[in-house]
C-alpha cells in the first residue's frame, strides 16, 4: 500500500522511525512528512500567516522511504503532502506512534489525531497511532500491530470513511490481553498553572495538569453502552481502537432545539 506518515512528536522521535520503517520493511510504499520539531497539543492548527517550510530528510530512515521535515503543525505536513509534496494520494494516512496516550478527550489536543483527522478530511482512511506511556521507548510492539492492521485493511478496507484512534498498552508484546473496539470516555484533569518569576523579574505561567478522573460520556450522546471505554481498557492492557469522524454535530441536540420555537428578534 501507498501510506503518508506524520506526528506530533517531530522527525527525530523514535515513535514515527519505529513505524516508518517497520512498514517499509514490510513491503509498503510509505512517505514521511513531519514536524521538525516536538508539536505536540497543537490539535488541527494550520499555519496561515508565515511561510510553510519543508526540508528532505536522510539517513533517518529506512533507505526506501522519502521523507521531508517540515516546520508547521502536523497538520499542515499532511496537507502539504497531499496537495503538493505526492503525486498521488496514498491509500492510508498513519499518525504516530505517539509518545503517550491519546484517549478519552485529550483527543481534542492531540497533534496526532489531528494528523490522522486530517487525511479523514480528505477522503483518505486515517488511523492515529500511541504507545500509552510518556517514558517507557519501547515502540516495536505497536509498530507490529501497526503492520498487521495495515495488511488487514489492505485485504478489507474499512467500510466507511472514519480515523482509527488506535493505543496500544506500554507492556510487553506478550503481555498485551487483547483488542477491544471502544467508545471515546472523558479524561479530566486538574489543570495546574504553575507561577514563577524570570530572571528580569517578570511573572509567567506554565501549565501543568494531572488526570482527576475517567469518567463515562453523557448519556445524551446516545453512545452504545455496552462498548467499553478507551480510558477503560488500556489500564487492563488491551489495545484500544476508537472510530472518530470530524463531524461534531450533537445529534440529540437536533430533535430538541426545534422545540424551542425560537425566533428572530429574540425579544419583541
Amino acid at each position: 500500500m501507498k501510506l503518508l506518515i506524520s506526528n506530533d512528536d517531530g522527525v527525530s522521535a523514535l515513535g514515527i522511525r519505529t513505524l516508518a520503517n517497520t512498514l517499509a520493511a514490510a513491503g509498503h510504499e510509505v512517505t514521511v512528512v513531519c514536524p521538525d520539531r516536538e508539536r505536540s497539543a497543537t490539535g488541527h492548527g494550520l499555519t496561515l500567516h508565515q511561510p510553510i517550510r519543508v526540508e528532505i530528510v536522510e539517513s533517518l530512515f529506512h533507505p526506501s522511504i522519502q521523507a521531508w521535515a517540515c516546520d508547521g503543525t502536523p497538520s499542515d505536513c499532511v496537507k502539504l503532502a497531499l496537495w503538493a509534496l505526492l503525486d498521488s494520494p496514498p491509500d492510508l494516512v498513519l499518525s504516530g506512534i505517539n509518545q503517550g496516550a491519546n484517549v478519552g478527550t485529550e483527543i481534542l489536543y492531540s497533534g496526532t489525531v489531528s494528523a490522522a483527522m486530517e487525511g479523514v478530511i480528505e477522503g483518505i482512511p486515517s488511523i492515529a497511532f500511541s504507545l500509552t506511556s510518556h517514558k517507557l521507548k519501547e515502540f516495536q510492539p505497536a509498530a507490529d500491530f501497526a503492520k498487521n492492521l495495515v495488511a488487514q485493511l489492505a485485504d478489507n478496507p474499512l467500510p466507511e470513511l472514519m480515523l482509527l484512534n488506535v493505543n496500544v498498552p506500554a507492556v510487553r508484546q506478550e503481555e498485551i490481553a487483547g483488542v477491544a473496539i471502544t467508545r471515546q470516555g472523558v479524561r479530566r484533569y486538574i489543570d495546574v498553572f504553575d507561577k514563577r518569576i524570570d530572571p528580569r523579574g517578570k511573572t509567567y505561567y506554565w501549565l501543568t495538569g494531572e488526570v482527576l478522573e475517567d469518567i463515562e460520556p453523557p448519556i445524551g450522546l446516545n453512545l452504545p453502552q455496552d462498548i467499553p471505554i478507551d480510558v477503560h481498557v488500556i489500564r487492563d492492557n488491551y489495545i484500544s481502537i476508537t472510530p472518530l469522524h470530524y463531524n461534531l454535530t450533537y445529534t440529540t441536540a437536533l430533535t430538541r432545539l426545534p422545540k424551542w420555537e425560537l425566533k428572530y428578534p429574540l425579544l419583541d
